[in-house]
């Protein structure tokens, strides 16, 4: 990927995932995830919240992006170092969004490589190669290998020609929607938001006490403020939980 002033360069482009957590289960499936995704209706009405399996050990949120989008983030990136972490000593597994179009798969990647969700993944899966493979590197080199993993391409590809939505038959097509992640750190118990397009990770700080999960009062306030800041009136946001898969009855 090169930058040419607001916009980039890609060398790879997936057809984008729908916003749909069969679709995002299939896929971490085939990585090797023994998890599962569930839809949030609402963050306000008790009932529907208590119809999502717990403990959430990650959060992807899906928001509409308005053309002054790209300017306000290149606002804010410009007063952030480049993040330079790696290794297993880094608060969170971070990756710097390569592949254009993929924000959905960088979302379930942010979410399934850190906190607890990391247990859940399959010896010798997709996903475990590639975590063996990634964390040592810095971060750009890590962007350079999960571009090359074949075995995630191919698991990707299967998954984005799912769901109810027509995928689109040019995957280098703009979208108006993108995808970020929250997670716990299992290193310092802090809130971050996961986002390839930034410049790094977002340290929200100790906002969960230490048995809360990605559901607990600290972090619905937060998703609340996000989608108050950058979406206002828009109602187009929509919000999936990771957690344990539920037995079909």
């Amino acid at each position: 990927m090169v930058p040419t002033g607001n916009s980039r360069i890609y060398r790879k482009h997936f057809i984008p995932l729908e916003s749909n957590p069969s679709v995002f289960t299939e896929l971490i499936d085939r990585l090797g995830i023994d998890l599962a995704f569930a839809d949030i209706y609402s963050l306000d009405e008790p009932d529907l919240l208590a119809m999502v399996p717990r403990p959430a050990l990650g959060l992807v949120l899906v928001f509409p992006t308005p053309s002054q989008y790209e300017q306000i983030k290149a606002a804010e990136e410009a007063k952030s170092a480049e993040y330079a972490g790696h290794g297993e000593e880094e608060d969170v597994v971070w990756f710097k969004q390569t592949i254009h179009n993929a924000c959905g798969l960088y979302g379930i990647l942010h979410c399934v490589s850190n906190g607890q969700a990391r247990r859940s993944i399959r010896p010798n899966s997709i996903m475990s190669n590639l975590l063996e493979m990634c964390v040592p590197l810095s971060p750009k080199r890590r962007a350079l290998a999960l571009e090359d993993d074949k075995a995630l391409e191919d698991a990707y590809a299967v998954a984005a020609r799912q769901g109810d939505s027509t995928a689109p038959e040019n995957p280098e097509d703009e979208v108006d929607f993108h995808y970020i992640a929250f997670v716990k750190s299992d290193k310092t118990g802090h809130l971050f938001q996961l986002d390839g397009d930034r410049t790094g990770p977002i340290d929200l700080g100790p906002i969960l006490a230490e048995d809360d999960d990605l559901l607990s009062d600290g972090a619905i306030e937060v998703i609340r403020r996000f989608i108050r800041v950058e979406g206002g009136e828009n109602p187009n946001f929509s919000l999936m939980a990771l957690g344990p898969a539920q037995e079909d009855e």
